[in-house]
């Protein structure tokens, strides 16, 4: 009988939850690497064996931990994040020039074909690739040398790359979302980068229609569709049909069009799940009420998903890795709050049911279909 892995980070470990396909009792593990900062957790789709894990200390710094056996056992792999070449600078909050420095790894992205493959994005932002397992790293510098390099700047999470999508039929075309620049996205392997940002409007920014600059949260993709791509933005959530050269608003009937998280249905590629946050000043649910809210449309039109929970006095925050799905016939779809809790939809968001309660404030939430 099948399953799911769900690998959850924290802001003081790992869990790892695990269950069968009826996706009803589950089984905790954890904490992993207990009071540490675990900013994403991510499996191998080659070797569901295969786990990554980015630890972050204040004081000890960024450790990359990986799992041989599902996350039984752990061992720490190579950091030796350099930038390559001339360093060179970025545009600060106040204008100011500053140079590059690596501070942690905010995302994994396992390969889907070799276990030993994985890109990691950085702050501050940058994309390296391991082709050994994590043991060793090499910065695929074009990113960080594109001609609007120098004005990047951060957003309040720090100029973080934070999300990177590989298109399943294209081996050589990635995007990488970076906050606060935007959208990029590589036809030839990581070598050259065009930025993609046309249609995005910043009303922080100086010029609002800007080609760079826009505080993306997150980006998805149905891997049938990978022209189609879905964005939460600071404000408004979007949606481009031709591989991001051009963006137009989706938000429709949401209370609130602000948010991180964002995420596409396994099997219905129009199909998007959203949950919005009150503002860019107040974190937490609109109206205090845990509301998961899908499109079957694939935007415009927003139903809310309350069953099961809670809907009132619920002050959580649902940050940009923190939702998830599997690829069960019957999809289901986990979403981690700042309140500790995961939720779990069996049922494509119909019915929900906290997997657990009280975990420490979740950063980020992966699921695994296990045979």
């Amino acid at each position: 009988m099948s399953g799911v892995r769900v690998l959850v980070g924290t802001r003081k470990g790992a869990f790892i939850l695990t269950s069968d396909e009826r996706r009803q009792d589950w089984h905790v593990s954890g904490p992993h690497f207990a009071g540490w900062e675990i900013y994403h957790v991510a499996g191998s789709p080659a070797d569901p064996d295969r786990l990554y894990a980015s630890q972050t200390s204040g004081w000890f710094g960024q450790v990359l931990q990986r799992s041989d056996d599902g996350g039984k056992s752990w061992a720490p792999v190579g950091n030796q994040f350099v930038y390559d070449g001339v360093p060179g600078t970025h545009q600060w909050y106040d204008g100011t020039q500053r140079p590059w420095e690596f501070a942690r790894v905010w995302h994994l992205e396992p390969s889907p074909t070799d276990p030993d493959g994985v890109y990691a994005g950085v702050q501050d932002a940058a994309l390296f690739l391991s082709n050994d397992g994590g043991q060793n790293w090499q910065e695929l510098s074009g990113l960080r040398n594109h001609d609007t390099g120098p004005s990047w700047q951060p957003g309040a999470g720090g100029l973080c790359l934070h999300t990177i999508l590989l298109d399943p039929s294209d081996a050589n075309r990635m995007f990488v979302a970076i906050s606060a620049a935007g959208v990029l996205r590589t036809d030839d392997g990581a070598k050259t980068w065009k930025r993609i940002n046309r249609g995005l409007k910043s009303g922080e920014l100086p010029d609002p229609d800007a080609d760079v600059g826009h505080c993306v949260h997150k980006l998805a993709m149905h891997p049938s569709r990978p022209q189609t791509l879905f964005m939460q933005k600071h404000w408004d959530v979007m949606r481009s049909d031709d591989a991001g050269d051009n963006w137009y608003e989706i938000s429709g009937d949401l209370p609130t069009d602000f948010g991180f998280a964002i995420d596409v249905h396994a099997h219905e590629p129009e199909t998007v799940y959203v949950v919005p946050i009150k503002s860019d000043s107040e974190h937490y649910v609109h109206e205090g009420k845990m509301r998961v809210y899908r499109s079957r449309t694939g935007g415009n039109e927003w139903e809310p998903l309350t069953n099961g929970l809670p809907q009132e006095n619920c002050y959580v925050d649902v940050l940009r890795d923190a939702m998830a799905v599997d690829s069960l016939d019957s999809c289901g779809i986990y979403v981690g709050t700042t309140g500790g809790q995961v939720y779990c939809s069996a049922d494509s968001g119909d019915n929900w049911v906290a997997i657990v309660r009280d975990l420490p404030p979740v950063l980020s939430v992966e699921v695994q279909t296990l045979p």
